[in-house]
């Protein structure tokens, strides 16, 4: 019986050692509460909250507050630890410190502080409860404090040429606007005639009008203009209640030369925000729309300073976080923007691309598309029937034409030649024989027929057949090379492969030269042939640099000079080649002898491109024309005017490279 006494009690004891053991501690309640905390669970949190705590503030408050705070100031990284004594607390009240730390949109803030806690009953049992107050959120926060967010843009980097002339600058603009208290009841009129000089819509200037923050004295903003529309300012300001602001705004000095190089900066989409999540972006900044604004956009950006604060009952700050604001990085192009400019003029609207390369260093001095827009009206808020007309003309201004590749036509027929010398498969003696303007293989090619432009009356070897441009002499230079020997003469000259190239380019297209008419017509650039045009002029760079073409640049800062391909071509071929090229243009003969400037002289070649669904019908042509001095060789121009089959053929390129070349002696 003793015995059994003595089990009980033990058991006894022990039930009531495991009770004790089992009953919650300050310490252990404070630890669920921080980890609470750093998975930012706070509804959760609340329920951790003493009765006081809660009469003061609501759980959707609660959670409410953390929310907005934690999401306006973009906390991240949250880490809030605690250390309490291991010894257990006597009464029912605690005191714990901790320490938080975070990085914010202003940079890192942390803290340290002390929680309170208390011991009280409910639902007939006993814990422990956080005696929250808004100190917890920032420990210097009172319960009638703000917190507080500026934000201090950053300026966008700027984009100049070789010389530092401004392509894309930060600059004014005029914002137009309407003083509602100032229209006198003239209301209907005032708006149209905003709408009719102004290009916007009589709804939109409306909706804008009512707007639930409009006062009768405040600015009601409609549209920027660019400060070179000073007759459109004096005419839209004379109307009663119109007034304008100078504001900050993206400047191109230079227009539709540089519009389809530098593209322009507009308002960031949502979807560009979603994009770029985490980089800094807010929904009031602008990004690159298109071309090295957009290419260039992680550069030219910057980062915006922010200064986090708590503003006091009594109008004083205490400063959270803040962070200085880092303006973005200005970006020199090799470009020279007089030549630029001199390559657009002479295009003169008509559709077409151009290219000014130093050929010895492979530095791109020009790159030109036409037709363009003006990248000032698009970066101040182009109105649809802008964007419209554009996307509707017929001349395809919105494309950048040197980005695109083309069939090359005849420019492509010296590197036909380099590919064939240096394979061996043919000679500078290697000849051909046809009478007449046309030429087929045999009669497994059924109707087909190369066609060269004039009977060349004899005998034709490379010399004469560059000199002439003969096709027939390419296409049968092609099928002497084989397939596969100009499939790998071409890949040697960077066909199919992406250029290294700051601007995004479409790669050379070689297409498939296993049928034997395709490559016939791919020795003298048609076929599947196609190439963009800085393709094109760095494809010339081997016969001024020793057989090796040079990479070409766009950026000041990269490295000039560099190879991209090496050993193309030897020395005795490169003097063949150019020899001929020289005649191009010094031959009575020649193709190009119109670009002949005396006492300059020039080597080159003229090409057509003819765009067409089958023979026997005319179709588009593309006219082409490169040259570039031998004797000092600072310049190469490439250029392609589209649609030249009325305007006489490459003639219409031929004329206007001379003009820029004569331009720049």
């Amino acid at each position: 019986m003793k015995k059994l006494i003595c089990v009980l009690f033990m058991l006894l004891v022990t039930f009531f050692l495991s009770a004790c053991n089992n009953e919650p501690t300050a310490q252990g309640r404070f630890k669920e509460y921080i980890k609470l905390w750093n998975e930012q669970k706070f509804a959760e949190m609340y329920d951790f909250l003493t009765a006081d705590a809660k009469q003061r503030i609501t759980k959707e408050e609660f959670v409410g507050r953390y929310e907005k705070v934690y999401g306006d100031l973009e906390i991240s990284d949250l880490k809030v630890t605690t250390n309490p004594p291991k010894e257990e607390v006597e009464g029912e009240e605690a005191d714990f410190s901790f320490s938080a730390e975070m990085n914010s949109l202003a940079g890192p803030i942390s803290f340290q502080h002390s929680a309170p806690l208390k011991k009280e009953e409910r639902n007939d049992a006993e814990n422990w409860y956080v005696h929250w107050d808004t100190t917890f959120i920032f420990p210097e926060l009172g319960a009638e404090d703000k917190i507080r967010l500026t934000s201090t843009p950053s300026l966008r980097g700027e984009i100049v040429d070789r010389f530092g002339n401004g392509i894309a600058m930060n600059g004014t603009a005029y914002e137009i606007g309407i003083v509602p208290g100032q229209m006198e009841g003239k209301e209907q009129e005032i708006i149209s005639q905003i709408s009719e000089l102004l290009g916007v819509s009589p709804e939109r200037i409306q909706e804008a009008l009512n707007a639930d923050w409009v006062q009768p004295d405040y600015f009601v903003p409609i549209k920027k203009i660019s400060t070179e529309e000073t007759e459109l300012l004096a005419a839209v300001t004379s109307i009663p209640s119109v007034v304008k602001k100078d504001v900050p705004a993206r400047v191109y000095p230079y227009k539709e030369a540089a519009a389809h190089l530098v593209g322009y900066v507009g308002p960031i989409t949502a979807e560009e925000l979603e994009e770029l999540s985490g980089k800094g972006y807010t929904s009031s900044d602008v990004v690159g729309k298109r071309g090295m604004e957009q290419v260039l956009e992680e550069r030219l950006k910057g980062e915006n300073g922010a200064k986090i604060y708590i503003e006091k009952a009594d109008g004083s700050e205490v400063v959270l976080a803040e962070k200085e604001a880092v303006n973005g990085e200005n970006v020199a192009l090799t470009i020279d923007m007089n030549l630029q400019t001199k390559i657009y003029n002479e295009l003169n609207g008509e559709p077409g691309t151009g290219i000014a390369l130093h050929p010895l260093t492979g530095e791109t001095l020009a790159l030109v598309s036409s037709p363009s827009f003006n990248p000032n009206t698009a970066t101040l808020g182009a109105t649809g029937q802008f964007w419209q007309e554009l996307e509707e003309n017929p001349l395809k201004p919105l494309t950048t034409r040197f980005k695109q590749r083309y069939a090359p036509g005849s420019v492509m027929k010296p590197i036909t030649a380099a590919i064939g010398l240096n394979q061996g498969a043919i000679t500078p003696d290697w000849t051909i024989d046809v009478n007449g303007l046309q030429w087929q293989k045999d009669s497994s090619w059924g109707d087909y027929k190369v066609t060269r432009v004039k009977d060349t009356n004899g005998p034709v070897n490379l010399d004469r057949a560059l000199i002439v441009s003969d096709n027939i002499y390419f296409a049968q230079a092609a099928l002497q090379i084989g397939a596969q020997g100009f499939t790998e003469g071409l890949t040697s000259f960077g066909f199919g492969e992406e250029i290294d190239y700051p601007f995004p380019l479409d790669p050379g297209n070689i297409g498939d030269l296993e049928n034997e008419i395709r490559l016939a017509d791919s020795g003298y650039g048609q076929g599947q042939i196609e190439m963009n045009i800085v393709h094109l002029a760095a494809a010339y760079t081997p016969f001024l640099n020793k057989g090796t073409m040079l990479r070409p640049t766009l950026l000041a800062e990269q490295e000039t000079s560099q190879p991209w391909k090496e050993n193309l071509v030897n020395a005795e071929i490169v003097n063949q080649i150019n020899t001929s090229l020289r005649k191009v243009i010094e031959d009575r003969n020649g193709t190009a002898k119109t670009a002949r400037i005396d006492g300059y002289p020039l080597a080159g070649k003229t090409g057509t491109a003819e765009i067409k669904e089958q023979q026997g019908v005319q179709g588009k042509e593309n006219g082409w024309f490169i040259a570039y001095n031998l004797d000092n060789p600072e310049l190469l121009i490439a250029m392609m005017v589209e649609g030249v089959q009325d305007k006489g053929g490459s003639e219409a390129a031929v004329s206007r490279v001379r003009n820029v070349i004569a331009s720049q002696r």
